[in-house]
């Protein structure tokens, strides 16, 4: 009996020891947020999103996509299911930064290899901060054609935001093509080069308002040329609010092309939040959004309340007009009332008026009490000369004339495996480019370029500094507007400027007190944006243009950086290229 008792004694501790390890586990587990988890299955399907019938890619049939909603610290796990008859996919989630799972970016050629037809692949990553975010797939020239949608993460309860509201709502901005993917793609890489063309449309939220009277279909029931304005698909967004109440916009853009603007008729828009950092708030009518940013903005409901007001989205930096697209609805107004002002009537911009935008980029500062103060020098400084090239006869955009290619083999997997011949690590990127001799504002005098697959290596946890120039293209008298994103990081915005930059003088003008940190940084035609980051994050990271025909033209760079540091690769991201065996 007593040798029984010993060994009842002996198992009654080890359960309490099993049990305290449990709630210590638990503990630290709950400490670090919770397991958020999401089964996908992206496909196409027909629908109408402006009135006019297409393949739209959608996430179990929705498009866009489900929001994803979560708190700061929580872990994230899609099973991703690809649906498609004959495409590869991979999905980036942009402006989560992956610290330890660098291989979950969702770059197909960088950080995995794609998701084959028929395979499922999760997908598990920790937001680590609160912000407003999105995902999109990154997959040639994939995004455009619908597999989009919002990233929200909240703060802990502990940590108030430094602004009241009294209500949440998405507002995520595309531009919308008629043509398929496939064509797009096959005329930018064919000799004559063939151009995408302006959008047809613009979305709110995925719906637009295409004017059906100007299309014609031959033969008439082609079923990829329905145009029909009844189609519930395309029916006007519309955004109720309560006369007095204060609303959060999560304003995002995902467009392929297009720089926006956006605009409530008779409302100010207060800017409290920037690609998930806080900003010191200013008060604008015209939001101007990039591809690939994300703004927090405050509406207050304080006009008058017997009507109802127009919502647009306009393009800038580029000639070309669309339709209001939705509603702001004031309870208890008929939502489908139409404002009494014509659709005209909403203050636009000029699509030219380059100022106003650089002004706005310029006022944009880091919330007082949220300031994160750069690094006061950095160890190394790359210049990016932005042109319009051509690559045996090929049009191509390219970085001080290189125009980028992926390889078959993801580099982070040739790295950490090293692989040596999986792509060129001989080639370094130039730093720099010839700019004492170099004309901006002249159509290149030798327009050819080179393509490459090499990439720039950095010291781990040293300090970048990157000025993105913008020129002339093939065109006289044109430069263009270009949104540049940063994966695995947010940097710096140190200054914006007109012209070509100047290193004595414009060195001067940097923001180090109070400059916000971002993800995505435009640089306006003709001018020039410097950034800072830290490489203080191990991986291999993706920088390239963020408009889908500037990317899949060559528009881009490779960042690797204490590749040493990165844990074992789940063999879940190989099966291309060398990884075959």
């Amino acid at each position: 009996m007593m040798r029984q008792k010993r060994s009842l004694d002996t198992i009654h501790v080890f359960n309490l020891m099993v049990l305290c390890f449990i709630a210590l586990f638990s503990s630290s587990v709950l400490g670090q947020g919770k397991i958020r988890r999401f089964k996908w299955e992206v496909k196409y399907e027909f629908k109408s999103p402006d009135c006019f019938e297409k393949l739209v890619i959608t996430v179990n049939g929705k498009f866009p996509g489900p929001t994803i909603k979560a708190q700061q610290g929580d872990t994230i796990v899609v099973e991703l299911k690809n649906s498609f008859m004959t495409e590869n996919v991979a999905v980036h989630w942009h402006g989560i930064r992956q610290i330890g799972t660098p291989w979950f970016d969702g770059v197909e050629g960088v950080t995995q290899c794609p998701i084959l037809p028929g395979e499922v692949f999760t997908y598990q990553f920790v937001v680590d901060r609160p912000g407003t975010y999105m995902y999109h797939s990154h997959y040639g020239m994939q995004r455009e054609s619908g597999l989009i949608g919002m990233i929200q993460v909240s703060p802990p309860v502990t940590e108030p935001e430094p602004f009241t509201y009294d209500y949440d709502r998405n507002v995520l901005l595309t531009d919308w093509y008629h043509k398929s993917m496939s064509e797009k793609a096959t005329g930018l890489a064919s000799i004559p080069f063939k151009w995408v063309g302006e959008p047809q449309s613009l979305l709110i939220q995925g719906r637009g308002r295409f004017n059906c009277s100007n299309y014609q279909t031959t033969p008439p029931n082609l079923v990829s040329g329905v145009c029909n304005v009844s189609n519930a698909d395309c029916s006007r967004l519309i955004l109720t609010v309560i006369p007095g109440k204060t609303y959060r916009l999560r304003i995002g853009s995902l467009t392929a092309l297009s720089a926006l603007s956006f605009q409530i008729e008779g409302h100010n828009l207060t800017v409290v939040e920037a690609d998930g950092h806080y900003v010191e708030p200013f008060t604008v009518k015209n939001l101007f959004i990039y591809s690939g940013e994300t703004y927090s903005v405050l509406l207050k409901a304080d006009q008058n309340p017997r009507r109802n007001y127009w919502i647009t989205t306009s393009i800038v930096s580029r000639p070309a007009t669309t339709p209001p697209v939705a509603v702001l609805n004031y309870y208890p107004n008929h939502p489908r009332r139409r404002p009494p002002t014509p659709e005209s009537s909403n203050l636009l911009p000029e699509w030219n008026d380059t100022r106003s935008r650089l002004a706005q980029s310029l006022a944009i500062k880091a919330r007082r009490g949220f300031i994160h103060a750069p690094p006061e020098n950095s160890d190394k400084v790359i210049v990016l000369l932005n042109t319009q090239n051509e690559v045996n006869g090929y049009r191509r955009w390219s970085v001080n004339n290189v125009s980028y290619h992926h390889p078959k083999t993801p580099y982070l997997i040739a790295l950490k495996q090293n692989l040596t011949n999986a792509f060129d690590w001989r080639f370094t990127p130039p730093q720099n480019y010839d700019s004492r001799n170099y004309d901006i504002f002249a159509k290149p005098l030798n327009a050819n370029a080179t393509t490459s697959d090499g990439i720039y290596r950095l010291r781990f946890n040293s300090t970048v500094d990157v000025i993105l120039q913008n020129a002339n293209t093939m065109n006289a008298n044109n430069s263009e507007t270009h949104p540049w994103h940063l994966h695995g990081h947010d940097f710096w915005v140190l200054g914006y400027g007109e012209g070509k930059f100047n290193e004595s003088e414009d060195l001067k003008r940097y923001n180090r007190v109070d400059p916000i940190m971002k993800n995505t940084v435009a640089v306006q035609p003709f001018g020039w944006t410097a950034l800072r980051f830290r490489a203080d994050n191990p991986g291999v990271w993706s920088f390239h243009c963020h408009i889908e025909s500037h990317f899949f033209m060559g528009m881009g760079i490779v960042f690797e950086s204490g590749i040493d540091k990165v844990s074992s690769l789940p063999s879940s991201i190989m099966g291309c290229g060398q990884t075959k065996r």
